[in-house]
């Protein structure tokens, strides 16, 4: 677990020494911020004390940030042989893989943290169901694990980050959309089977307040799943060198 953190640590502090940290926080903050208080369905606009408008802009916002900062994760490490290096080091696969899934989620928490004056403001203004926030917030970080583990993983199987990048957005598409819109278009078991595959169906779930087991353990096992192809795409690149 030592390993674990010390790994994470330095993937905080890359983050910040490079700006990357910055940038995502200011851009995160500036979009949600626009589209729950001044554009759209904002808050405003639906005329009652909710954060639904926020958590909806954020759902997306998190879907092209993540893989922006995961994308260089691996890719840039290899590309530059830095990844070499630091397999030589008395670590293991999963202590690489989980201390960079840490620093991301960490990085990912504190952007959230950051709104929570949005929180206050909309507790403000009118009555606020606290359990639909509490669990929008939850859920976020859920969808979060499991876009920093699909970005971790297409990271790790190429030394290009654009390329690391479009292959997240690619898988993350049919988690967001494609599930959900073929789910839409066939019923009985098919339509069960896709509907579950879709993140949109669990996302929507927990957003309104209801923490149901399937929901977590649909997130958490997309999640572990994602960290299994990684590590697996590392102890592969070893056997290969």
């Amino acid at each position: 677990m030592n390993s674990v953190w010390t790994i994470a640590k330095k993937e905080l502090n890359s983050f910040f020494n490079s700006l990357i940290a910055y940038i995502l926080l200011i851009a995160f903050l500036g979009i949600s911020g626009f589209f729950t208080w001044l554009f759209g369905s904002d808050i405003f606009l639906i005329g009652q004390a909710t954060l639904q408008p926020f958590f909806s802009i954020a759902y997306f916002t998190l879907f092209f940030f993540i893989p922006a900062l995961t994308m260089r994760m691996f890719a840039e490490e290899k590309r530059s042989g830095t990844l070499e290096l630091l397999l030589t080091k008395p670590v293991s696969d999963w202590d690489v893989v989980l201390g960079k899934f840490l620093a991301a989620l960490l990085l990912i928490i504190v952007a959230l943290a950051l709104t929570l004056p949005y929180y206050l403001t909309v507790w403000a203004i009118g009555p606020i169901d606290q359990g639909a926030v509490w669990c929008g917030y939850f859920g976020l970080i859920l969808m979060s694990m499991v876009y920093i583990a699909i970005g971790l993983f297409t990271s790790s199987i190429t030394n290009n980050q654009i390329v690391a990048f479009l292959l997240a957005l690619f898988i993350g598409v049919f988690l967001l959309i494609i599930f959900n819109v073929l789910a839409s278009n066939f019923t009985g078991i098919t339509g069960q089977l896709l509907n579950y595959f879709s993140m949109s169906s669990h996302f929507d779930s927990i957003s309104r307040g209801v923490i149901d087991s399937r929901d977590i353990l649909y997130f958490l096992s997309i999640t572990f799943f994602g960290l299994v192809l990684a590590e697996a795409s590392l102890s592969k690149r070893n056997i290969v060198d």
